[in-house]
Order: structure tokens, then sequence, then C-alpha cells
């Protein structure tokens, strides 16, 4: 298969778009591993085949230096690391509740922690001329009431995978995709029942959300040699976008312009369906 004898790495890899995403190079042939700081319920599998978990705290430099240490004995070569992990609760900045702390822990997660991962990897990474593909978010490209910290940390990790193409070039290629919203097993905490996620959906010009493993075989791709001169871009995996709020309130046209299916009502559009639960749940 396309990946045969890679070996492929994905943080956060034990649910949601990271299982997806999990899955998807291992239908491409790649040996996967997955870590995460609690393990999942059910290993990650597809084409017969089981990803290999790790426990593992992101946000600890120590214990991400310790464990790429014993990755390289384990494995001895790493292809591509896919830095998913992150999420964060929804918390507006005026709330008494959302202190700077956990503020700056959001940051942590989302931008912080690829860096070390990244910079843990690269080693590995440059000895096999591999591939990193961050998972970014549309809350990085625009306005995002609600997940300020996670925007602006998507933004900043968008930004930090540019520089590293160029400073990693030519050994290690590095890609961002960018995501909207994505169908989970926890969709229904933010977008409400069957009849929410369908109407939420109704919103993307394609007409629903992204399933998990469309995203992997995006990943795949930027992972692979079809993608050999792909770096420092990001490929925007969103449905077609979000349709403009002022042409539901034009009275221009009218006559011929569709009707909204929900409300205006920001809805929190992130690289998971797991955007809305606690930062601790999403990486695990």
């Amino acid at each position: 298969m396309e990946l045969d004898g890679r070996v492929v790495l994905v943080t956060g890899g034990t649910r949601g778009v990271g299982a997806g995403i999990a899955r998807a190079f291992l239908r491409a042939g790649a040996r996967v591993a997955v870590c995460a700081r609690r393990p999942p319920d059910a290993p990650v599998g597809a084409a017969g085949r089981t990803a290999e978990f790790h426990p593992v705290d992101l946000r600890e430099p120590t214990a991400v230096r310790e464990f790429f240490h014993d990755f390289a004995e384990r494995y001895g070569r790493l292809d591509t690391l896919v830095n998913n992990a992150g999420g964060t609760p929804y918390r507006l900045l005026g709330d008494e509740e959302g202190g700077i702390e956990r503020h700056a822990r959001v940051l942590a997660l989302n931008l912080t922690a690829p860096l070390t991962v990244s910079l843990a990897a690269h080693p590995l990474l440059r000895a096999a001329r591999g591939a990193i593909v961050m998972i970014g978010s549309v809350s990085g490209t625009r306005p995002s009431p609600g997940t300020a910290a996670y925007g602006a940390a998507k933004a900043g990790l968008e930004n930090l995978a540019r520089s590293m193409a160029v400073e990693w070039a030519p050994e290690v290629r590095v890609n961002t995709l960018v995501l909207g919203m994505v169908e989970t097993e926890l969709s229904h905490l933010h977008y409400g029942d069957e009849a929410g996620i369908a109407a939420v959906g109704r919103t993307v010009p394609l007409g629903r959300l992204a399933a998990p493993d469309e995203i992997g075989e995006a990943a795949v791709f930027l992972a692979s040699d079809r993608a050999a001169y792909v770096s420092g871009a990001s490929l925007l995996v969103h449905g077609g976008g979000e349709r403009p709020a002022f042409l539901d309130a034009a009275t221009a046209n009218a006559a011929t312009a569709p009707t909204a299916d929900v409300s205006t009502t920001d809805v929190p559009t992130a690289d998971t369906a797991n955007v809305t639960v606690t930062t601790a749940d999403k990486e695990s």
C-alpha cells in the first residue's frame, strides 16, 4: 500500500478526529502509534490492523523528550508526525471563571505542546526526510467568541508551521490542515441531537459536517509522496466554509436568496467536535 513501511505518530489519536486520522493511515499501510494521557475505550483499528497506544502528557516537556527517546528505540524511525491533540471548553473572555490561568492552559495545549512535540521529533523526522501535519482550525482564521484563546493558538500554529517549513527544509515538510466542523461521537455536546447536528450541517455549503476519516484522508495525502512538493501550505478542509451572515440579512435579491436553517449565532467550529469539552478530555 502507499505508506507501507512508514511509521506515523498521531497525537490525541484515541478518538474523534485523531482516531479518524489514525484509521486512514492504517488503511494506507503505515505502522501507526497514537498517544494521549489516557488510553482509548477500545483500540483504534482499520484494515485488520491496530494503532499502538502510548501514554504521555504532551504539556510536560520532560515527559515528551523521554517519550521520543523510547519511541526511537521501539520504532527506529518516524516518517510522519500529526499534531492533532488540542481543544478547549467554551469560555467567554469576561467570564469570572475564565481567568488567565485557564486561557493559558488552552494556549499551552494547542500551541506550545505541538511545538514541544515537533522539536522532540525533529531528529527522527529529519533522518527519515519526513513530514509534519498540523491540525489547525477555521477558529484561527476568523473571530472566535467563546473560544478566543483557542482561535489565537490555532492562528499561531498555522504560522509556526510555515516557519518550520522554511527552517527545516528540505529534510522535513510541514503543512497544516485547517478544519471546519467535524461530526464525532461528542458532537451532541454542543450541536444537540441529530436534528441539531443536521441543521448545523446545512449551514455548510456541502450540506453536512465532515467525518473524521475524511480528515484522515487529507492528512494521508499531505504525508504521502503525492505531496512531495507541498510544504508551508494550509489546506482548507471545511466543506466550502461558512455562508456570510450578511447575505441572509440583506434585502437586495431577497426573493432568490436562500434562508438560513439555523440562527447566525456563532457556532464553535474547530478541529474536532470535542471543542466544548474540557481540555483534558480532548487531549485524551
